[in-house]
Parts: structure tokens; C-alpha cells; sequence
């Protein structure tokens, strides 16, 4: 886990998703990446990239193609991956705050990998991050489109093997319990009345032979 050192005042970073997120093929997803405190960047250039891609070493010409550019307040399309074309964007109402979050729509599973976002004239020591992204063909949907998709779906453990005292203690058992009870008492009186009239008789029927 990547840790950082306590940010300056007025220093704003970088952050993206630590846990890797999942989706099936044809999935839209959402790459999450902010500033943190937020800080406005319409101005500034946002660059997502495939980190993993590099330039061809045999042909000096050839560049590090992006995955969604953001330049002058635009997207830059002609330095762009063209597996991504019009498969990309931001949210640029958000871009004010901070959000720099990349949407990538009608995922396929040659888009899995390792994506970077960077601010490169950002004032800041942190100006990137990674987020992961994995696409499975055997990836079972459990959240709607365009939801970043959790690791794992974030699953919680099974209530039964929860370790709190009350877990077992379950609405039917209070039912149960509310008419045992009164129950219970029920018998005991009315055996403690047969008792007490039994005895009483039997006084009486002692009495009358001694007469």
C-alpha cells in the first residue's frame, strides 16, 4: 500500500482507487481518480495513460499514445489509442472539484491493465496515481453500469458467522419465548391451586372421621 507523507497547506494530491476493479465485457466503468483537498483543474492538462504500453524502440517517431487526453479545456483525440476512440471521457462539470475520473464505456478484455492518471503541472508532489482495471469474461454483474466495481464485490461476511451474542436470538425465538412463558406460569398456578384444594380436602375428610 502506497503511503504518503502528511500534504503541505494548500498542496493537493492525487488519489486513485487502491483495490482493483472488475467488470464484465460490454461494461461500463469508471476509472475513480480525485484531488484531495479538491482543487479545480479545467485549466490544467489531465492525462490517462496505459503505463504498461511503450513506444516502439525501432521506430524513433513513435510516441506514447494516451488513452483520453485533456488539454486547453478539450479532449485531445489525435494522440489517442484508437482502441479508445469514442470510448472515453470525463466529467468535466466536475473538473472544478477535483474529479478527474476517466468513464470507459463497452469494456472489452483487452482493457485490462494498469491505467495512470496524472496532472503533470500540478503543484503538488503527488501529481499520479494507478488505477487497476480487470475484465473477466467470467465476471458475474452485481452492480449496475457505469458503478466502479469493488474487488471482490466488497462481499460481506455471513450474518451467521457473526460473533455477536444477540446474532442467534432471532425474532421467532422472542415469539416462542413471549408464549412459553406465561404459559409456564399458567401451570404453576393452577398446579398450586389443585394442591392447595387437595390439601384443604384432605383436612376435611380427616376432620369429619375423627367426628
Amino acid at each position: 500500500m502506497l503511503k504518503f507523507s502528511p500534504n503541505f497547506p494548500g498542496e493537493s494530491l492525487v488519489i486513485g482507487y487502491p483495490q482493483i476493479i472488475r467488470a464484465a465485457p460490454h461494461d461500463d466503468v469508471i476509472l475513480p481518480c480525485h484531488l484531495d483537498p479538491p482543487f479545480n483543474v479545467e485549466g490544467l492538462t489531465v492525462e490517462w495513460s496505459k503505463p504498461d504500453l511503450k513506444p516502439d524502440p525501432s521506430d524513433r517517431l513513435s510516441r506514447v499514445e494516451y488513452v483520453h487526453l485533456y488539454r486547453d479545456r478539450r479532449e485531445v483525440t489525435d494522440m489517442k489509442l484508437p482502441s479508445y476512440v469514442s470510448r472515453t471521457s470525463l466529467f468535466t462539470d466536475d473538473l472544478k472539484h477535483g474529479n478527474i475520473s476517466l468513464k470507459i464505456s463497452n469494456v472489452t478484455v483487452a482493457d485490462t491493465g494498469r491505467y495512470r492518471c496524472f496532472i503533470p503541472k500540478l503543484q503538488s508532489r503527488v501529481k499520479e496515481s494507478v488505477v487497476q482495471l480487470v475484465v473477466d469474461l467470467d465476471f458475474a454483474k452485481t452492480s449496475s453500469p457505469e458503478t466502479p466495481l469493488h474487488p471482490g464485490h466488497n462481499e460481506t461476511g455471513d450474518p451467521k458467522d457473526s460473533t455477536d451474542d444477540t446474532a442467534d436470538f432471532t425474532p421467532g425465538a422472542r415469539s416462542s419465548l413471549t408464549i412459553l412463558i406465561p404459559v409456564m406460569f399458567s401451570v404453576i398456578l393452577l398446579m398450586s391451586v389443585i394442591g392447595g384444594l387437595y390439601i384443604f380436602l384432605n383436612d376435611s375428610m380427616k376432620n369429619r372421621s375423627k367426628t
